[in-house]
């Protein structure tokens, strides 16, 4: 049963770390080399990530420079740049690609928030998932006789403990991130 719980609270803590990856894809009117990192640049035929051909800087609160190790690169790298979903606009200057990010308007604020809200929601969603698996696996014990029913009953209060605690986590990085994006 230690076990079980365990694995319930690494693959919860898992899902934890998908929604602090998936927020950091949000862009919040600070500039932060991690907006660019799931851009990917088809370079030479081969579908590569900005950060592994090129460094990414914040060198202002509002500002992403990315300086392409090959001069090749650079229109390689302002097309996915441009192709992406961030809708922001590089500048080249030949040396360096600029990103300026813009102040955000209320209504992509408001776009913002429930992008947010809605990975929030999936982080949930994948907790509650492990919450079942982990029943189920308890369950099957108490089946084979491996466990009693108290036991088995224990152990699911015991995941249910978890599973909030994971999910009031989840929350709370949720209004954080609300919080931060709705700052002007």
């Amino acid at each position: 049963m230690d076990d079980i719980l365990l694995d319930a609270e690494e693959r919860m803590e898992k899902a934890l770390t998908a929604l602090d990856r998936e927020f950091s894809r949000l862009r919040t009117g600070r500039a932060h080399a991690s907006l660019v990192d799931h851009i990917v640049v088809d370079y030479y035929g081969a579908p590569t990530p900005i950060g592994q051909l090129a460094s990414v800087a914040v060198p202002e609160s509002r500002t992403i420079t990315i300086q392409p190790w090959d001069k090749g690169a650079f229109p390689l790298v302002e097309k996915a740049i441009l192709n992406s979903d961030l809708g922001l606009t590089p500048m080249n200057d030949g040396k360096l690609i600029r990103i300026s990010i813009p102040m955000l308007t209320e209504e992509r604020r408001r776009e913002l928030v429930k992008l947010a809200k809605k990975s929030v929601e999936d982080a949930k969603i994948a907790i509650r998932n492990v919450r079942r698996d982990a029943n189920e696996q308890m369950k099957k014990l108490e089946k084979a006789k491996d466990i009693s029913e108290d036991d088995c009953h224990r152990g699911q209060d015991d995941v249910q403990k978890l599973t909030d605690s994971f999910v009031a986590k989840a929350d709370v990085k949720g209004n954080e991130k609300e919080a931060e994006i709705m700052e002007i």
